[in-house]
């Protein structure tokens, strides 16, 4: 076998591998994070008199995969100062046009009073979530 086409083969098989073990979220991570999750009538909104975040995106979406375990953990960390929650709007797609999402994941941000303040679309890390969240008075 030619040196060229057996490193080829090994990265395609590492590749496949890789992608493997981002299969899915965990089920009980996905029930913590979105209730039954399968409910299209069960509408999320900002909660009037706490700082909120919702995460937008999907369990098959590899961003969203990454981000599961750090939103389940900011949502532990805040509990009871902000929320934190996560919509799959492949499953609840009406939220998706409710919120004019164009691509996932995508983390909206609202004040205390349910105004939006911040949008981001795409990965976002736990340090940019916090200091957002501190910049919207939640400590």
């Amino acid at each position: 076998m030619k040196p060229k086409l057996k490193w080829v083969l090994i990265a395609a098989g590492l590749l496949l591998l890789f992608l493997g073990s981002y299969s899915r979220i965990p089920t009980q991570l996905i029930s913590s994070l979105t209730g039954n999750g399968s409910d299209p009538q069960s509408a999320v909104a900002p909660t009037m008199g706490r700082v909120t975040m919702i995460d937008l995106g999907a369990t098959e979406c590899i961003p969203c995969k990454m981000m599961a375990p750090m939103i389940e953990e900011l949502r532990r960390e805040y509990a009871g100062k902000a929320d934190i929650l996560f919509i799959d709007v492949w499953k609840n797609p009406g939220e998706a046009r409710k919120y004019g999402i164009r691509a996932i994941p995508t983390q909206i941000f609202f004040t205390a009073n349910g105004k939006e303040v911040h949008r981001n679309v795409g990965f976002m890390d736990k340090e940019r979530i916090v200091r957002m969240l501190s910049t919207l008075g939640v400590s």
